[in-house]
């Protein structure tokens, strides 16, 4: 008997068989996004609710080429805020099975929801009082009314979630290619749908990422600035030859003019040659006062690292003052701190 998807005659044939991979897969997902417009749409709502009341962890578990997209699902959920792992339901039968406990939820993924290591986990899932998502290939808005429909996975489940295809991309029709790629997606929307439930932000998924390059673009300036005794800093009276030594000795190629604690003024390497060209050595005899930039341009500690660097490559500078709300001087955040970040 030839299996149901696998006729030659139902399957295109081109000359670009990469071509017709990809269009039979994005039909696929096509016709995805049409169940979760339409019929599907109360279910996944209802995962998407289940997942955010979990009070323990996301257990997402498959096999085989479903097992792989699960660790992929398990990986984003957790990097958007949803505590998840990946069981793999062959080692669960073999002790993991105690990292199941009560307090999470399960998403279990099988294209034909009869896989053996899949459901031989039912048992203590359904002893644990623990809810079951599951992402089967059944065609649960076209098949008839009633259990025999359904595999076995689908029936054993609090939420069942529909991956069905028309056929796989694969030319045997066996291989495991369009469904995959819609049990990926459909992870993708369950994960997206959940952070954007829980309010998720960008500093958030940065706190997440402190290593990568996204994470490190949403640094805060409070965590790349120059504080105490490295901020280059000169009272309004400090002479120009004191001012140039502070310059010097601090490397950031400028100073700040502090008033108390408030910043009053910024001198910078480039003031002081245009001084110089004005005033000749005079300007050894001038005070910082009467030399600085009146209300600079400066930054909130709370800012984000990126938005500071859109600033210096906007006004052409190399230095921010970084101020609190009353005015007082915190830091100085220089281009030499964002070279390390990846974010030039």
């Amino acid at each position: 008997m030839t299996p149901p998807g696998s006729e030659p005659s139902t399957r295109p044939i081109g000359k670009n068989l990469g071509e017709n991979v990809v269009r039979i897969e994005a039909e696929a997902l096509r016709a995805l996004a049409d169940r979760l417009a339409g019929p599907m749409a109360a279910d996944f709502e209802r995962a998407v609710e289940l997942l955010y009341c979990c009070a323990g962890r996301i257990v997402v578990t498959g096999m085989g080429k479903s097992g792989l997209i699960a660790r992929k699902i398990a990986a984003t959920l957790t990097s958007t805020g949803s505590p998840a792992l990946f069981l793999h339901p062959a080692e669960a039968l073999h002790g993991d099975l105690g990292m199941v406990v009560r307090g999470d939820v399960v998403i279990a993924l099988s294209a034909s929801g009869e896989t053996d290591e899949i459901l031989q986990l039912l048992a203590t899932v359904k002893r644990l009082g623990v809810p079951l998502i599951t992402m089967t290939c059944d065609d649960l808005h076209s098949l008839p009314e009633g259990p025999r429909s359904m595999s076995t996975l689908a029936q054993a489940a609090d939420i069942a979630l529909d991956c069905s295809v028309a056929h796989e991309a694969c030319s045997l029709g066996l291989a495991p290619t369009a469904s995959t790629t819609t049990m990926l997606a459909l992870g993708d929307a369950l994960a997206v749908a959940l952070s954007q439930r829980r309010g998720f932000k960008e500093e958030d998924f940065a706190s997440l990422h402190p290593g990568g390059k996204l994470g490190k673009r949403f640094l805060r300036v409070s965590a790349l600035m120059r504080a105490g005794n490295a901020v280059p800093q000169v009272k309004p009276e400090t002479t120009m030859s004191d001012v140039i030594y502070e310059m010097s000795r601090k490397g950031l190629g400028m100073t700040t003019v502090v008033e108390g604690e408030k910043l009053v003024g910024l001198i910078s390497d480039g003031d002081l040659r245009r001084l110089l060209e004005q005033h000749g050595k005079k300007v050894f005899d001038l005070a910082a006062a009467e030399c600085m930039t009146r209300s600079p341009r400066t930054v909130g500690p709370d800012v984000f690292a990126i938005a500071a660097l859109d600033v210096m490559e906007q006004k052409k500078i190399t230095s921010l003052p970084v101020v609190d709300a009353a005015g007082h001087l915190l830091g100085v955040l220089h281009l030499h701190d964002l070279w390390g970040t990846q974010m030039l």
